[in-house]
């Protein structure tokens, strides 16, 4: 049992949380400006708690799209899908299980948030099929990643207002580029698997796509911070994370495997930035 439960852990991606992160920032973001900077505890809890679930779901749910491409690809061949230590039923269950957690969570609120969690748990689930006939999966990733927005807002002040779908829109660009930097990594297996990414689709322009994506997506926080009436506080964040977008060019610049992972691990500091700055904006009020 002990071992079946490592393998779940694994599958689930929970030793690496780098995902939680990138998909707990945008949502925290959401959570803070819907309360003003005062979220109520039991939502916090149920949208981080939610987060996590989903994202292990949208996991396992991706490695068994891809249990046939895994096995070709020497990062991926070892995963426990792939590698037949857990069989494809057992991923299935795993799957619906961590889905219908995040569903008994959302039970407490309010109508239109439950609503909401239909369309998110088809954007998590539907995602992983998306590499083989969109162009630019990660665009679709950003909406599934950013849910939580719209639903953060409907769950503390019972509707969707402009400024969610602006910040979802932030939050799709900002996934494009650290997707993007994601798949940089990855280029060589998807031309041969014959798998589509933003990487292969913006070929030598890749990294002005990238940094354009950071621009859109800061340009886009900075529209949302305006419509808000955020003062210095807020716009300080946004600065430390064009800072920090600024130091992604230059591990990308020259399209180094590792140092394309680098950077897309350090976008967890870009959400953090930006979350930083909502909640000191509305510490100091």
């Amino acid at each position: 049992m002990t071992e079946r439960l490592r393998l779940y852990w694994e599958l689930a991606r929970l030793h690496r949380p780098i995902g939680i992160l990138l998909l707990l920032w945008p949502t925290l973001w959401a959570v803070w400006i819907a309360a003003a900077g005062e979220p109520a505890w039991q939502i916090v809890l149920i949208f981080a708690l939610g987060t996590v679930l989903m994202r292990s779901a949208g996991c396992v749910i991706n490695d068994y799209a891809d249990r046939d491409i895994d096995k070709h690809v020497k990062r991926t061949r070892d995963r426990p899908l792939t590698s037949g230590k857990v069989s494809t039923r057992e991923a299935l269950l795993l799957a619906a299980g961590l889905a219908l957690l995040a569903f008994l969570l959302v039970l407490p609120l309010n109508r239109l948030t439950l609503l909401l969690s239909v369309p998110a748990v088809f954007l998590a689930a539907s995602y992983p099929f998306t590499k083989r006939f969109l162009a630019i999966p990660q665009a679709y990733l950003g909406i599934a990643f950013g849910f939580g927005i719209p639903m953060a807002f409907a769950a503390t002040q019972g509707s969707v207002p402009a400024v969610a779908w602006v910040l979802l829109a932030a939050n799709i660009f900002w996934c494009i580029a650290y997707d993007t930097e994601y798949a940089m990594v990855d280029r060589d297996d998807d031309i041969h698997l014959g798998i589509h990414s933003s990487a292969l689709f913006f070929g030598r322009y890749d990294v002005l796509a990238v940094m354009a994506c950071y621009a859109i997506a800061l340009t886009l926080l900075a529209v949302a911070g305006l419509m808000l009436g955020l003062g210095l506080a807020y716009f300080v964040g946004l600065a430390v994370a064009q800072g920090i977008a600024f130091y992604h060019y230059t591990l990308i610049m020259d399209r180094q495997r590792e140092l394309c992972f680098k950077a897309f691990l350090h976008n967890n500091w870009f959400g953090a930035a930006v979350f930083a700055g909502i909640a000191a904006e509305y510490l100091l009020r």
